[in-house]
């Protein structure tokens, strides 16, 4: 048996990782799956979902489908097909419990089993904006500048111009928060 040297097997190692790297991709079909079972229900639940789509091979096609054919079609147009499926996730909140829905272009979230109370989270790309549409009316949430601030508008009216980082999350908290405490009392 022939001695292999060390040094000429970790050349090749090297060089085959930079020869033989490729576009893993995103999975995106696969990952579908795994958050749709992760939110079925509780744990038990969701563990028996997944011991069936493993006894039934849903996973098993589910990832070779996205190796074989989602993944090549990513890496060929550079667009992912699974992006254009809609994407509804389930919020509980205070009062409820809401689906967002993601768009285009934002977020629509609405009421679960109240279709009426619903409003859109969208982001306009040639203002550089965030909007909220609600009952038809269009409304500015935040302007991105292009000096690394945002500029907000208050619920009393005011403007306020923060920085992107968490020293202005902070500053827009507190004047949120202390604007809130005044229009609540």
């Amino acid at each position: 048996m022939k001695k292999i040297n060390l040094k000429m097997a970790a050349a090749a190692m090297i060089c085959g990782a930079f020869l033989f790297s490729s576009c893993i991709g995103s999975f995106g079909l696969h990952n579908r799956l795994v958050n749709w079972n992760q939110n079925i229900g509780n744990k038990f639940v969701n563990e028996l979902v997944y011991l069936a789509c493993n006894i039934i091979p849903v996973y098993g096609v589910c990832y070779l489908a996205d190796a074989l054919v989602i993944n090549s079609i990513e890496f060929w147009s550079g667009s992912n097909p699974m992006a254009s499926v809609r994407d509804i996730k389930k919020v509980q909140g205070e009062n409820g419990n809401y689906l967002v829905e993601t768009l285009e272009n934002g977020y629509s979230i609405t009421k679960e089993g109240d279709e009426t109370i619903s409003m859109e989270l969208i982001y306009d790309k040639d203002q550089n904006t965030w909007n909220v549409v609600a009952d038809g009316v269009n409304t500015e949430l935040v302007r991105l500048n292009n000096d690394g601030t945002a500029q907000m508008t208050l619920p009393n009216g005011e403007n306020l111009t923060v920085t992107l980082d968490a020293q202005g999350v902070a500053d827009a908290r507190l004047a949120v928060m202390t604007d809130m405490y005044y229009v609540c009392r």
